[in-house]
């Protein structure tokens, strides 16, 4: 590859536009006459972060396995407490080593979404490959919990140039890993629509860039929990002053922890006492936003 500094100016206007940023879907009103809506997302990775870096590790296997046994069903609870439905973005090989959790959740009401084969990095890999582990992923999603995928998260956010057609191509109603705006927008492919509604993410409301380190290193940052409270409240209230989205980003091997836990509860606690609030899982927000902007899903090509 060239140097960026000699390309010319369509090959970066190329890359740019790409993907991008289409009209807002921010709708005029929320269901039920409600100020705002709450997304809460849960990326169960589980043992998968290990097993995309080789699976040499049995202590971070053991890590995602923490998830699974005592994350997950610590989560299921409190959402069961407030009343509320999440989505869990499940690497398809997360959900064939833990099933039961998979069914037990879709069967509570929440949304499983898609979140590659082995929580793999997109841009490594060739497109048919990404297109043989995407379609793969959904077929295993919908054996196990019983409904198939309409939408996805890409393993850590991560998006190759043939993401957006792939997911086009199999139909998905929404994805949930872009950044562009706080509220809900139509993605753009080189310029032209595609009908597929964007819940765009954001690391700031994510809690593992707070908790996480490196731990063969000398720098181990760690952000008080008390403060990530601070930090994703302040985020729902500014969505609820401006009547928009408040879209968060969990996950089962670092908040489902006895000293972490309490985020979620307090962060919902505040959320349903202003008693008019949305909470909703991805795919039904990404449906209302799709039906109250008339937009058209492309769908297959």
């Amino acid at each position: 590859m060239t140097d960026p500094h000699t390309w010319d100016e369509a090959t970066w206007r190329a890359k740019v536009e790409a993907v991008r940023a289409g009209r807002s879907l921010l709708p005029s009103v929320w269901p039920g006459g409600a100020r705002c809506a709450v997304a809460l997302s849960f990326d169960s990775d589980h043992e998968t972060n290990e097993l995309r870096d080789g699976g040499n590790s049995v202590a971070r296997l053991s890590w995602g396995e923490f998830g699974a046994r005592r994350g997950v069903p610590r989560i299921r609870r409190v959402l069961e407490r407030f009343g509320a439905k999440a989505s869990f973005f499940v690497p398809a090989v997360a959900a064939l080593l833990h099933p039961d959790e998979q069914r037990a959740l879709a069967q509570d009401g929440h949304e499983i979404g898609l979140h590659g084969w082995i929580h793999e990095l997109n841009t490594g890999l060739d497109a048919a490959t990404e297109r043989d582990l995407m379609l793969r992923a959904a077929d295993t999603l919908e054996t196990i919990s019983g409904t198939r995928p309409v939408g996805m998260r890409t393993p850590s956010w991560d998006y190759s140039p043939n993401t957006l057609t792939i997911a086009c191509e199999m139909g998905l109603i929404y994805d949930s890993s872009l950044f562009a705006d706080d509220d809900p927008y139509e993605i753009l492919q080189n310029g032209e629509p595609t009908g597929m509604v964007e819940l765009p993410v954001e690391w700031i409301r994510d809690d593992a860039v707070y908790f996480m380190m490196n731990r063969f290193g000398a720098h181990r940052p760690y952000t008080p929990p008390a403060d990530v409270l601070d930090i994703f409240l302040r985020e729902f209230e500014g969505a609820y002053a401006e009547r928009g989205l408040f879209l968060l980003t969990m996950h089962p091997h670092v908040t489902g922890y006895r000293s972490r836990i309490f985020i979620l509860e307090h962060l919902l606690e505040r959320i349903t006492d202003k008693g008019d609030v949305w909470i909703a899982t991805h795919a039904d927000i990404a449906r209302y936003c799709a039906e109250k902007a008339g937009l058209t899903h492309k769908g297959p090509k």
